[in-house]
């Protein structure tokens, strides 16, 4: 009698575990409610890849209506990469999203760390340093063409009076100044996105750290490589994710202040004057396939750093 007590309290105990229709209903109730956001996304995203990709593998050219659409496969893509001029719209592509999102790192580092103290009307410095941020691109672009004009832009005019120069340069159609001019109205312009960015990483760093820092004898430098930086990883990861894919896809900076003139042709505008000049979609459609797998192979690599960082800490 006590050896079946013991047997139905060892029963007891056992815990009672779903059964596999329940679990599976679980499953497919919350594939159901997802289902929707997945839904829209595929559609507002990745149709519009896929019908890219499927018209890069056809020759339409607008020009030629009577060619219709043959399939010629990857025949674009072959026809892009044999070209110099793909080769020269990646190149600068690079070079100016590496320049500018580095610069615009450095000095949105710089002034937000100077936000992140406290002075005398902080919140006013706060909000004139966005107004660059919330000016529209065209718009900063013709500001910057006013600026870099040759015959009455005050930038000539500046430097002249200082004794810098003796006679106007031709900031937009010099081959050695074009490239520097739209990498600084593109700092000037993106540098405090990156400040707001980092400013919210900083105020979320414990303040006793610093104290604590102060206190064992540790220097600004020394609290800013040991606590700051490691404190702002996954907020740079971030933003640089953010400002890189910006700077890859560039297009109406450029467009209205060089229209890639002087080696200044992105991918974006490159892909921009073969389907709406040449009117070619196979070939502009392949170079937007390329241009998305471009973007998406960066963004992969931050992350992948990014998380190696965050498991060796």
């Amino acid at each position: 009698m006590s050896v079946t007590s013991e047997r139905e309290k060892v029963e007891v105990r056992q815990p009672v575990r779903p059964s596999f229709a329940w679990i599976h209903g679980r499953k497919f109730m919350a594939y159901m409610m997802v289902l929707p956001a997945i839904l829209i996304i595929v559609g507002v995203v990745f149709y519009p890849i896929g019908q890219a990709f499927w018209l890069s593998l056809h020759d339409i050219d607008l020009r030629y209506p009577a060619r219709g659409e043959p399939f010629i496969g990857f025949d674009n893509y072959a026809e892009v990469f044999s070209t110099p001029r793909i080769w020269e719209a990646l190149r600068f592509t690079t070079l100016f999203a590496l320049i500018s999102v580095g610069l615009e790192l450095v000095f949105g580092m710089g002034i937000a760390l100077l936000l992140n103290r406290e002075f005398a009307g902080r919140g006013l410095v706060r909000a004139v340093i966005l107004i660059p941020w919330s000016l529209s691109t065209v718009v900063v672009a013709r500001m910057w063409n006013l600026i870099y004009n040759s015959e009455y832009g005050i930038l000539n005019s500046l430097l002249k009076g200082a004794g810098l120069i003796d006679k106007n340069k031709l900031w937009t159609a010099d081959q050695d100044l074009t490239f520097w001019a739209v990498i600084v109205a593109d700092v000037w312009k993106a540098t405090p996105f990156m400040t707001l960015i980092l400013l919210a990483g900083l105020q979320g760093i414990p303040h006793d750290l610093y104290e604590a820092a102060r206190v064992d004898g540790a220097t600004f430098w020394q609290g800013f490589w040991h606590i700051t930086l490691p404190g702002l990883r996954a907020t740079m990861v971030v933003a640089l994710i953010f400002r890189t894919i910006d700077a890859t896809r560039v297009f109406d900076l450029i467009f209205v202040l060089t229209n890639g003139s002087y080696g200044t042709e992105s991918l974006n505008l490159y892909t921009y004057k073969k389907l709406f000049n040449d009117l070619n979609f196979g070939l502009g459609s392949a170079l937007a396939i390329i241009t998305f797998c471009y973007i998406a192979i960066i963004a992969i690599l931050y992350l992948r750093v990014g998380s190696q960082r965050e498991k060796k800490l």
